[in-house]
């Protein structure tokens, strides 16, 4: 990660406080072999479940699964089409496409960079099933903005929650809102595995059977396929390991907030940008993403003072490659286009130092 002294993350942190009880529930999995799937993946699920405030958890191997898995269980399939925000990372828009369907991109707002509620109409069609909405860098979407435009159509929104364990909206845990929340326990995350991991929270008891089925190669009962399936079971060893980090992050969600609370109050350079966190929403600041003229000036600067900086994301999922054959050009999400020219993320790290947080505040606001 090279020679910064301050990392944009650094996980060794975590790891070093807890590292006996992360140890001694690795080594419980390891000695009843209780490796892929098994009672300590079906003990995190329920704990999941009860910290999102929903019936249901499915594990799975990973968020992009967690997302597949999603559309499978709303009914999408060949020849429909799912709204998609241009501003996220691709996984969203893959869980369209892995099952035959086609992500339709809309652009964010200029100020809060989440999907644009007031954009939708014109992207309906009859072959429209849903909405995607994803709760980006933890700030929740407009989630009853989204709503309003899917329950005029009888659309499903499912969420993506990828970055935003514990983030609320009006109160309200983020994958506890739509039909489908689908979370991404990768490294970094707010909550993470030692590896990959994922998870899809619902209510309906029906959505919850179906995935299991469908990541358990399409079995209800073993050797019994019931349709095509896929291997998608979350591994035991995350399960345990994920059900030590729960226990802390609601420790690590009220750091990260202090922290992102700081760098929105005490960073005054108008040469950056700051994304909106309106007063119906409690972000949980996986990312703290900002906008600079002049990124590539500023990421050297920073470099130079020591700072580790990142770029979510350089290139929106419109303009990717992978879906050209769509046909949208520069020009079809303006406010999201911008934000990839221009985005800038700040370390920003539960175990983050008093003077760490100082410093990054401190070289911010002597930019010039």
């Amino acid at each position: 990660m090279g020679n910064f002294q301050i990392k944009r993350i650094d996980l060794t942190r975590d790891y070093e406080a807890h590292r006996q009880e992360y140890l001694e529930a690795i080594e419980k999995v390891c000695g009843e072999t209780a490796f892929s799937g098994g009672k300590y993946a079906d003990a995190f699920d329920r704990e999941f479940a009860e910290y999102v405030g929903v019936p249901y958890a499915c594990g799975v191997n990973n968020g992009t699964s967690a997302l597949h898995l999603a559309m499978l269980a709303l009914g999408v399939g060949p020849g429909d089409e799912v709204i998609v925000p241009a501003n996220t990372y691709i996984a969203t828009a893959w869980g369209v496409s892995y099952t035959g369907a086609a992500p339709v991109f809309v652009d964010c707002t200029p100020d809060t960079w989440e999907i644009a509620p007031d954009l939708l109409e014109e992207k309906i069609t009859p072959k429209t099933k849903g909405i995607i909405g994803v709760h980006l860098y933890g700030q929740p979407f407009d989630y009853a903005g989204v709503r309003a435009a899917a329950d005029r159509h009888g659309l499903f929104v499912a969420e993506d929650c990828a970055q935003a364990h514990g983030a609320k909206f009006e109160g309200r845990n983020a994958g506890s809102l739509g039909e489908i929340g689908c979370f991404s326990f990768y490294p970094g995350k707010n909550l993470y595995a030692f590896g990959e991991g994922g998870s899809v929270t619902c209510r309906e008891e029906a959505y919850y059977r179906h995935m299991t089925r469908l990541k358990n190669q399409g079995c209800d009962v073993r050797y019994y396929h019931d349709e095509i399936g896929y291997n998608y079971r979350l591994e035991g060893i995350q399960g345990a390991v994920l059900s030590v980090s729960l226990k802390y992050l609601p420790m690590w969600t009220k750091r990260r907030q202090e922290i992102g609370r700081r760098y929105l109050g005490e960073i005054t350079n108008p040469l950056i940008v700051m994304q909106a966190h309106p007063e119906n929403t409690e972000p949980v600041f996986h990312l703290f993403v900002v906008q600079v003229e002049e990124r590539d000036r500023f990421l050297r600067y920073m470099a130079d003072g020591g700072v580790e900086c990142h770029m979510h994301y350089p290139v929106p999922c419109h303009l990717q490659k992978a879906y050209a054959h769509l046909g949208y050009g520069k020009g079809s999400c303006p406010n999201a286009e911008r934000l990839a020219e221009h985005c800038v993320t700040l370390p920003l790290f539960p175990e983050m130092r008093e003077e760490e947080i100082a410093k990054v505040i401190e070289l911010c606001n002597r930019y010039a």
